[in-house]
């Protein structure tokens, strides 16, 4: 039986990269899901296309989840699609590195306001569907940890993203919700693709910071958000598991 068998989920920001991997992997494990996406219609009904054909359930819904009225009608698709709601992937994010002379309010707001004030609005528009054994699973960064140079604001954001699972795992621990983060290092994706970073002087520095001698992929990341979705992580809450290849 699959593991994730009868739940449903919402993945925000999954029209692409590490949020379309996880969608796609929580429907391979039996979960219907949502599909949520910010601007790309096309990757979001690309990865529907690829759940259904291989024989899942999954609809694409639009929403800024920096906005508290999207973020409930993503959260309300979920509910009137499919019934229930047990899942969360809080993968939202964006990020952009600007040395300390160059930040400006609309750099600092704009990642904020998704990474951090989305996190909790499509969290607290969850709370009154999920039941006992559910599963919140926020996407954070390594950069909260190694704290990359020009990256002061993006680490902010990620440093808020590990502290609210902790606390909200405290919080929501008496309702059995269980709540944690998953922390990557460097991922190929679309996106370090378009920002030239895949095949970079960087990506070769940061290759040879980590152990194990590569970056991550897609699935390394949607592997673990099965785990933490599943029963198989019924005893894990609170935590930031750190998956980049050993950097620290």
């Amino acid at each position: 039986m699959s593991k994730l068998s009868g739940k449903v989920a919402v993945v925000t920001g999954a029209s692409k990269g590490i949020g379309a991997g996880i969608a796609k992997a929580l429907a391979a494990e039996g979960a219907a899901v949502v599909v949520n996406y910010a601007s790309s219609k096309a990757g979001a009904d690309a990865v529907v296309d690829a759940i259904t054909q291989a024989g899942g359930k999954a609809v694409a819904v639009q929403g800024d989840v920096a906005r508290k009225a999207d973020a409930h009608a993503i959260v309300d698709a979920a509910v009137s699609h499919y019934g229930r709601l047990d899942i969360v992937v809080n993968n939202s994010g964006v990020y952009e590195f600007a040395p300390l002379g160059e930040i400006t309010e609309e750099h600092f707001h704009r990642q904020f306001n998704i990474n951090v004030l989305g996190t909790l609005l499509t969290a607290q528009a969850a709370l009154p569907h999920l039941g006992e054994g559910s599963s919140i699973i926020n996407i954070s960064s390594v950069a909260a940890r190694i704290t990359p140079p020009n990256a002061s604001v993006y680490s902010g954001t990620k440093g808020a993203v590990d502290a609210i699972t902790g606390s909200l795992a405290r919080e929501l621990g008496p309702k059995k919700i269980r709540v944690n983060a998953i922390n990557p290092g460097l991922v190929e994706t679309e996106g370090t693709h378009t920002a030239n970073v895949s095949g970079s002087e960087m990506e070769q520095a940061i290759v040879a910071q980590t152990p194990l001698g590569r970056v991550g992929h897609v699935d390394d990341i949607a592997r673990l958000a099965v785990f933490l979705a599943s029963d198989d992580a019924g005893w894990v809450t609170g935590e930031a598991l750190i998956a980049s290849g050993g950097l620290r």
